[in-house]
């Protein structure tokens, strides 16, 4: 089995690279000042923001194309292992790597915010792409803090670390929408295939057995990772992915309701729900009204 190689903290990712440690918590490293390495997994207990500063040329996604001059960017966060296989070859890696601890985080409005940077649980096929220009904002991001982390630390470091880390990572959710918003075609593909996935789900009758899908469930059928294909939907669509399937699960309830020769009680097994009572309240919450309310009406 192949090893796997522990980044517990800081230290242990600059040892790796056998760089200067200036900061316990955070380190930036200027890839092409390092001297060449062996590829290897690593199990990051760090957030990582990795640039990896390569002629990317022509991107494809689906029957479209896309021109980035350079730069892709990856992410991790603690406990992902990430990283390549050793091939047994040295490699000259190129870009910047932004490394830093949870620990430089602590009680701080970044450490609650950090939910909200769901791209640090994107697959590689999720990377980033950056346009030029957008490259050039995160070179200028990275070089901000590899300037800070130069200067001895006073009581304002911390600080001053923090916002430009929060900026950084801000830019990332703006360069993330425009990369939605560019594969718009993609997104509208992905969108069909959700809409005939569910279509598929309670035609078959899964749901008797298995109750509402879940987004994950919907997000491996789909082959994106589930925050990924959440923020998909919701820059997509302008609400999230389970309220789109419990959207979706209401169209159905309603055509059953709708069929009066159907009880309340078989409709809620049908669909999952194990007590028609609870089928019922689901129901009006989402409609407004009961089951026999909606069916007197119609």
């Amino acid at each position: 089995m192949e090893e796997i190689t522990r980044l517990d903290n800081v230290q242990d990712y600059c040892d790796l690279f056998g760089i200067e440690t200036l900061h316990p918590l955070i380190s930036v490293v200027d890839c092409d000042k390092m001297p060449p390495i062996r590829h290897s997994r690593r199990l990051y207990n760090l957030y990582a923001v990795l640039l990896k500063d390569t002629e990317c040329g022509t991107m494809s996604y689906g029957r479209s194309q896309y021109d980035y001059e350079k730069g892709t960017v990856l992410f991790a966060a603690p406990g992902q292992v990430m990283g390549a296989p050793d091939d047994g070859k040295l490699h000259q890696p190129a870009g910047y790597a932004l490394v830093f601890h949870p620990d430089l985080l602590r009680g701080t409005s970044l450490a609650a915010a950090m939910k909200n940077y769901t791209f640090f649980s994107y697959n590689a096929s999720e990377a980033l792409h950056l346009s030029e220009q957008e490259r050039q904002t995160i070179d200028e991001c990275m070089r901000k803090l590899q300037a800070e982390l130069m200067l001895p630390i006073d009581k304002y470091t911390r600080a001053l670390i923090i916002d430009n880390v929060k900026l950084l990572l801000d830019n990332t959710i703006r360069f993330y929408d425009r990369q939605f918003v560019t594969r718009e075609t993609v997104n509208s593909d992905l969108l069909a295939k959700f809409e005939a996935l569910l279509d598929d789900y309670f035609q078959s009758g899964i749901s008797r057995t298995k109750g509402l899908p879940s987004v994950q469930f919907c997000a491996d059928r789909l082959c994106l990772s589930t925050n990924y294909f959440s923020d998909l939907v919701k820059k997509e669509t302008g609400i999230s992915a389970l309220k789109h399937i419990h959207l979706k699960m209401l169209d159905v309830a309603k055509e059953h309701v709708y069929d009066k020769e159907k009880s309340i009680s078989e409709i809620s097994y049908a669909l999952g729900f194990p007590y028609p009572q609870h089928f019922s309240r689901w129901f009006k919450k989402m409609a407004g009204c009961t089951p026999n309310e909606f069916r007197t009406t119609r």
